[in-house]
């Protein structure tokens, strides 16, 4: 039986208007216990800004919290998820887009937010998965064919022409991806 997004999100959201200063954000991260805030544009959500962005766009350079504005250092676009979509799903778009948090919305509106921290608590057989899929990204199987049929470990889609690319089984979408990226 899948695990739900809506099942796990935690709610209400904290948000921080784009307007505000670093120094304000994270007082309210401090006061409300959160380790990030979804920052607003009139009232709508346009990023998310994180403990670790202020400590490495802010305070690793030096900059006076008090002097900058959140939306010069939140994160943006906000790369969101529905709260009907499995956890599967959202660890593999966590995944994809490199992030460890999403923002849950339901019809255009901010309902909830899902962290890999949220998934492990609520699934701890869920690490034992991934720690085992770590373990097996170290070690670099002896390929004798070029191409294998499977599951891609990037997208979870079945494919006939896997290859493996850096130490993980790759579609042929994916790999294009990849390479656009370089």
């Amino acid at each position: 039986m899948p695990v739900y997004v809506k099942d796990i999100m935690v709610k209400p959201v904290i948000t921080i208007d784009q307007e505000k200063t670093v120094k304000q954000a994270g007082e309210l991260m401090k006061k409300t216990r959160r380790g990030c805030l979804i920052v607003t544009r009139q009232g709508k959500p346009v990023g998310i800004i994180s403990d670790s962005d202020i400590i490495k766009r802010v305070v690793a350079k030096n900059i006076l919290p008090s002097k900058i504005k959140v939306k010069k250092i939140m994160s943006s676009p906000l790369i969101t998820i529905s709260p009907d979509e499995d956890m599967l799903t959202a660890v593999r778009k966590m995944k994809k887009n490199n992030i460890h948090r999403l923002p849950v919305v339901s019809e255009g509106k901010l309902v909830g937010l899902i962290s890999l921290s949220d998934i492990a608590r609520t699934s701890p057989e869920m690490l034992d998965l991934l720690e085992y899929r770590i373990k097996m990204k170290s070690y670099e199987p002896e390929i004798k064919e070029k191409f294998t049929s499977g599951i891609c470990d990037s997208c979870g889609n079945y494919s006939d022409d896997l290859k493996y690319v850096d130490g993980q089984w790759l579609c042929e979408s994916c790999r294009e991806e990849l390479e656009h990226e370089d």
